[in-house]
């Protein structure tokens, strides 16, 4: 592993392998993720040293593997994003600066989600609800949606593709199921043909991004309507909080996406894809 260098992340990271948290994803983003401008180092939290936590976890984890050079580091991620790389006896570690001045016991349940990660260990539920309590209280919550606002950007080319035009088919799913009255969002393709990100509703950035795997000819054009009314209900039903989980659908989330006549036919088809 050490030779070949492997890498995780809480979300979209630089470098390594990127595995994504379910459950702990940055609030505001539904489903997948967006290109980000690249991060940038920062000193935010640069009197902090958390070297003795994570060589302390990492000792825990692993304790007849020899402690690694541990590289820590604050970053100004444009998301709630962490990483981490392993590769040639080195760890090298980036933490979102959004969590510069987070509590010890938060930062030891992040080290744990992170090397547990890392080396394939099993879940903690203590450390992951711990983690979860953090990010998802008000004023946590309010920071990440001003960072996503002022250090994000959103690629999205024309809603018109080469086969599939989505303010034309946003348009008349807002007639048949929404009464006309749900804003419209900007509409845009992917920048790459993604059978891992299908579709996302971006609520910071007000966008709806569709991959370009379905433009297409041989896609049909009602599977494209249902990834499209799925996005849209998360525009009816915005992500809530209860306690430390983050509800992204609810139970009349799903009743809506059921009135779609060919809910089961588009899912089974996107299985396959």
């Amino acid at each position: 592993m050490a030779e070949g260098g492997t890498g995780v992340s809480l979300a979209r990271g630089r470098g390594g392998r990127q595995l994504f948290l379910p459950g702990l994803e940055p609030p505001g983003s539904n489903h997948r993720r967006r290109r980000d401008t690249p991060p940038q180092p920062r000193n935010a939290g640069a009197g902090r040293d958390l070297y003795p936590t994570f060589a302390a976890v990492h000792r825990e984890l692993k304790p007849r593997t020899p402690l690694p050079q541990i590289e820590i580091r604050f970053y100004a991620f444009a998301h709630l994003n962490h990483t981490l790389r392993l590769r040639n006896g080195r760890l090298r570690v980036r933490i979102s600066d959004l969590m510069a001045n987070a509590p010890e016991p938060v930062l030891e349940a992040l080290a744990q989600i992170l090397l547990r990660k890392l080396y394939r260990k099993p879940p903690s539920a203590l450390y992951s609800e711990r983690y979860r309590r953090f990010i998802n209280r008000r004023e946590m919550t309010a920071r990440i949606e001003t960072i996503r606002r002022s250090r994000g950007r959103k690629r999205l080319a024309g809603a018109r593709g080469r086969v599939y035009d989505l303010d034309e088919i946003f348009a008349e799913l807002n007639a048949e199921y929404f009464q006309g009255w749900l804003p419209q969002p900007r509409l845009g393709w992917g920048q790459v043909r993604s059978r891992h990100n299908l579709a996302h509703f971006d609520a910071t950035h007000n966008a709806i991004l569709v991959s370009r795997i379905f433009d297409q000819p041989q896609v049909p054009r009602w599977v494209l309507a249902y990834v499209i009314y799925h996005e849209m209900l998360h525009i009816k039903h915005p992500i809530r909080h209860e306690g430390s989980r983050r509800r992204i659908h609810p139970p009349e989330f799903q009743a809506d996406e059921r009135r779609y006549p060919r809910w089961r036919e588009a899912e089974s088809y996107l299985k396959r894809l």
